[in-house]
C-alpha cells in the first residue's frame, strides 16, 4: 500500500520571515536618518557643502546623543524585561548633583565617578525592591522616585548650580581620541556591553524570558523577583554614567538636569522596536532611535525652528511607531497574502 507523500511546506523568503523582521525594522531606521540628511541637504545646502561641516556636525549629533543614549539602554533593558523607569531623569540629576558636592570633589575624579555610579545603582536597587518585593506597580514606583529624587537633589544643592572644579571630569566633554570625542566612545562600549549582555548571555535570555511571560519563566526555574530588581539597577548605573557624562558636558549639576530624559528614553527605545509590554527589544533598535532623535534637534537648530514644533514631530513619530507595532510586516502581508487568494478563487 503507497502512502500519500505530504506536500512540502512553502519555503518563506528571508525577508518576509519573523527572522528577519529586527533586519527590516533597522533598514526602516536607516531610511529615516536617509531622509533626515535629505531634509538638512535640502533646507541648508550653504552648511551641507561644506565637507568639514558635515563632518563636524555628525559629531555634534554623536555627541547630542551620546547621554540620552546611555541612559536608553539601561531602559532598553527594564521595557524587555516588562517594566518601565520613569525616574532615570530624576536619577542622572541626584547623581550628578551628589556627585559634585565640595566633599565628593575633594576625593578627586575617582571619587566622583564613584559617587555618581554608586547613588545610580542605588535608587536602582531601591526601584527594584519596591517593584519586586513590595509588588508595587512599576509605572507609581517609579514615579514617586522621579519626585523623591528631584526633591533630593534640590535639598543636596540647597536649589543651586554646583560648579565643578574637577579638570579631569571637565575634560571628558572636550576630550577627543583620534579626532572622535570621547562621549562618543563610552556611548560606544556602553552599547557594545548592552549588546553583549542582551544577546550572548543567560542574563539576558532570562529578560526577554521574564518580559514575555513572568510566570513561565518563574516556573522554568527564574527569580523573577531578583532578576526584576537587577534589571533596575543597571537602569540606575546606566544613569549613574550618564551623570558623569553631562556633568562634564554643562562642568556642572543641578537638581533640574536630565530634565524629561525618562521620556526621550522611552521613546528612543519605542521607535527602536521594543515592545512596551516587554518581551522583545534591541540595543540597536534603541540606539538608531536616540540618534534619529538627536538628528531631528540638529535639524530644527539649524533652521532656527522652535522647539515646540520639535516636540510636535517627536510626538508623531513616537505614535506612528507604536502603530507599526500594532500592525507589523508580517501582519500586512498575510492581508495581502489573504485578500489574493479570496480574488483567486473568485
Amino acid at each position: 500500500m503507497k502512502t500519500a507523500k505530504s506536500s512540502p511546506e512553502p519555503r518563506t523568503s528571508f525577508w518576509r520571515g519573523d527572522g528577519s523582521e529586527t533586519v527590516r525594522r533597522n533598514l526602516g531606521l536607516l531610511g529615516v536618518l536617509v531622509v533626515l540628511i535629505a531634509i538638512g541637504v535640502v533646507t541648508r545646502p550653504d552648511l551641507y557643502s561644506s565637507s568639514q561641516w558635515v563632518g563636524d556636525n555628525i559629531f555634534s549629533i554623536l555627541k547630542l546623543a551620546s547621554v540620552v543614549g546611555v541612559v536608553t539602554v539601561g531602559m532598553t533593558f527594564v521595557i524587555i524585561g516588562g517594566g518601565i523607569d520613569l525616574s532615570v531623569g530624576a536619577i542622572v540629576a541626584l547623581a550628578g548633583v551628589w556627585s559634585t558636592t565640595l566633599a565628593t570633589q575633594s576625593f578627586g575624579a575617582g571619587g566622583m565617578i564613584f559617587t555618581a555610579i554608586t547613588v545610580g545603582v542605588g535608587v536602582g536597587l531601591v526601584n527594584g525592591l519596591l517593584i519586586s518585593y513590595g509588588r508595587l506597580v512599576p509605572f507609581i514606583a517609579t514615579l514617586a522616585m522621579l519626585v523623591a529624587a528631584r526633591g533630593l537633589a534640590a535639598e543636596i544643592s540647597n536649589k543651586q548650580t554646583q560648579v565643578s572644579a574637577n579638570t579631569t571630569i571637565n575634560n571628558i566633554a572636550s576630550a577627543k581620541l583620534l579626532g572622535i570625542p570621547l562621549l562618543v566612545y563610552i556611548l560606544a562600549v556602553v552599547v557594545a556591553a548592552g549588546w553583549v549582555l542582551l544577546n550572548r548571555t543567560t542574563f539576558g535570555r532570562r529578560t526577554v524570558a521574564v518580559g514575555g511571560n513572568p510566570e513561565a519563566a518563574r516556573l522554568a526555574g527564574i527569580n523573577v523577583r531578583l532578576h526584576t530588581m537587577l534589571l533596575y539597577a543597571l537602569s540606575g548605573l546606566c544613569g549613574g554614567i550618564a551623570a558623569i557624562m553631562l556633568t562634564a558636558q554643562a562642568n556642572s549639576a543641578q537638581a533640574a538636569m536630565a530634565n524629561l530624559y525618562e521620556l526621550d528614553a522611552i521613546a528612543a527605545a519605542i521607535i527602536g522596536g521594543t515592545l512596551l509590554s516587554g518581551g522583545r527589544g534591541t540595543i540597536i533598535g534603541s540606539l538608531l532611535g536616540v540618534i534619529i532623535f538627536a538628528t531631528i534637534t540638529n535639524l530644527f537648530a539649524i533652521n532656527d525652528l522652535s522647539a515646540e514644533a520639535q516636540n510636535m514631530v517627536k510626538g508623531g513619530i513616537i505614535v506612528v511607531a507604536v502603530l507599526v507595532q500594532q500592525f507589523r510586516f508580517k501582519s500586512v502581508t498575510r492581508f495581502f497574502a489573504r485578500n489574493s487568494k479570496i480574488t483567486t478563487t473568485t
